[in-house]
């Protein structure tokens, strides 16, 4: 009888997993900001946002990310971070290969204290990128 209520839990656990990497969302960016390394290491300050009507699709399916920009972005996603939560944020982490193979970090980060805004960022060794995104439907 323990072994079937073990495989049980076991069965359902691996549902859950499953159900939580297997999920669409979409999201639309209403700007967007970059930083940059420079020569000596140092990181540039983040520019003026400027506008970005983009839509974003994080595919939990198909363990991609896409941005719909003029030119797709297309991340690649190769690890699931956990989630990170505190009082002010919630983050959500993935590790990713873009179109060149390349490997960055895409961060969805949820700032509670500002009224739920979010803010996906793309995080390379020496290129940082922050869409300012609110669920679309």
């Amino acid at each position: 009888m323990k072994f079937l209520r073990f495989v049980g839990t076991v069965a359902l656990l691996l549902f859950c997993i499953q159900t939580l990497h297997a999920q669409k969302y979409r999201f639309k960016a209403s700007s967007l900001s970059v930083m940059d390394r420079g020569e000596k290491g140092q990181w540039s300050e983040w520019s003026e946002f400027k506008p970005a009507d983009v839509v974003i699709t994080l595919d939990g399916d198909k363990d991609r990310i896409v941005i719909h920009s003029k030119d797709i972005q297309l991340y690649r996603i190769t690890a699931y971070y956990d989630k990170i939560e505190t009082e002010k944020e919630q983050t959500l982490g993935f590790e990713c290969l873009d179109n060149t193979g390349e490997m960055c970090v895409v961060l969805l980060v949820t700032h509670k204290d500002e009224g739920g805004r979010m803010q996906f960022y793309i995080n390379y060794r020496d290129l940082k990128m922050v869409y300012n995104v609110y669920n679309a439907k």
